[in-house]
């Protein structure tokens, strides 16, 4: 078991390491096979109409003109360590994680990021809870009752909401519970430090409605699963050795079920907490996913670089946890 962990904690480093050296292709290495020069990249660091020789220092003192090699060493070394940049005559330090300077305001990227990440961790977390104890109990449920009332209407239910997409039910869910209803009106982020009652009233509704689209998924998979599962010949023998139904649906039907369900559940998380795009713009949450889509608005490379590698790195982690409960899950897994 340790070796497996061991082997799993070295492959996400390299996968670490990987995921940057692709972000950086792609946003250093594409667009200068498409034609386009460091002058043209040092231009956007600068005001309008700058001059030949203001262009030359900025592309200097960043290393735009260095070759690419050498400016994802500096990138990399800027995440884990630290980078110092020369905008004028005084240098620059920005401290690790550094991914850069905005285009627009000039202010390094990371402390922005930052200040979002805990709205992003308030969503994700929140719905990821509502979604699998739901969705996991709706597809439990209709297994054991194949083709009854409850199965045929849950499962119904579910298929709304896997062909839904969010940005309608979230404005729906706005326009019935916040403007018709003002069950939760006047909807802002809260910190939790700050008011924690306040904090998850305001991140109901969020919850729900990014949840309604996972559960629904999750409640299908997990029936899939669990008539797959309860169909084996180790549960006809765990039946015959006297066990209880509830120890056999939950200790070996559900078990079972669950261990492709973890593999999606880590994909599912990292890719939100790298930012749930839609849901936080619906809700007007400033999390990493508004932050997203104004970096891109704003055509401001360094932040769009910022949250491509975040959310690779979530992505990563998250399927590192997940080999990791696979130990947990499947017994086997600890010999391989």
């Amino acid at each position: 078991m340790t070796a497996y962990i061991i082997r799993r904690v070295v492959g996400a480093v390299f996968l670490l390491f990987a995921v940057t050296a692709i972000t950086f292709a792609i946003f250093f290495l594409v667009p200068r096979l498409a034609g386009e020069t460091s002058t043209q990249l040092a231009a956007q660091y600068v005001g309008r109409d700058p001059s030949p020789e203001a262009l030359a220092a900025v592309e200097k003192n960043l290393g735009f003109d260095l070759p690419l090699y050498q400016q994802y060493w500096q990138f990399v070394q800027g995440i884990f360590a630290g980078r110092t940049f020369q905008y004028g005559p005084d240098p620059s330090y920005c401290q690790a994680p550094c991914f850069g300077y905005s285009f627009k305001t000039h202010l390094p990227v990371w402390p922005e990021i930052a200040e979002r990440i805990p709205v992003t961790l308030s969503l994700a977390a929140g719905a990821a809870v509502i979604w699998v104890v739901v969705g996991v109990a709706i597809g439990v449920l209709s297994a054991l009752k194949r083709g009854s009332l409850f199965d045929r209407l849950s499962m119904g239910v579910a298929l709304a909401g896997v062909s839904l997409p969010i940005f309608f039910t979230a404005l729906i869910s706005l326009a019935l519970f916040s403007y018709k209803w003002p069950i939760f009106e006047n909807l802002r982020y809260v910190p939790l430090t700050e008011d924690p009652v306040l904090w998850a009233k305001n991140l109901v509704l969020p919850w729900v409605t990014l949840a309604f689209l996972y559960s629904a998924l999750y409640a299908r998979l997990t029936r899939a699963g669990m008539l797959e599962t309860m169909g084996e010949d180790y549960i006809r023998t765990a039946r015959a050795k006297g066990l209880t139904e509830r120890r056999v649906v939950v200790r070996h039907g559900l078990r079972a079920a669950l261990t492709p369900l973890v593999t999606i559940f880590g994909l599912d998380l990292g890719l939100l907490l790298g930012g749930a795009v839609l849901t936080e713009t619906a809700f007007s949450l400033p999390g990493v996913g508004q932050y997203a889509v104004q970096a891109i608005t704003d055509n401001d490379l360094p932040k769009i670089m910022a949250v491509t590698t975040l959310g690779g790195f979530f992505i990563v982690v998250a399927n590192l946890i997940v080999d990791v409960l696979y130990v947990a899950l499947d017994p086997r897994v600890r010999y391989s």
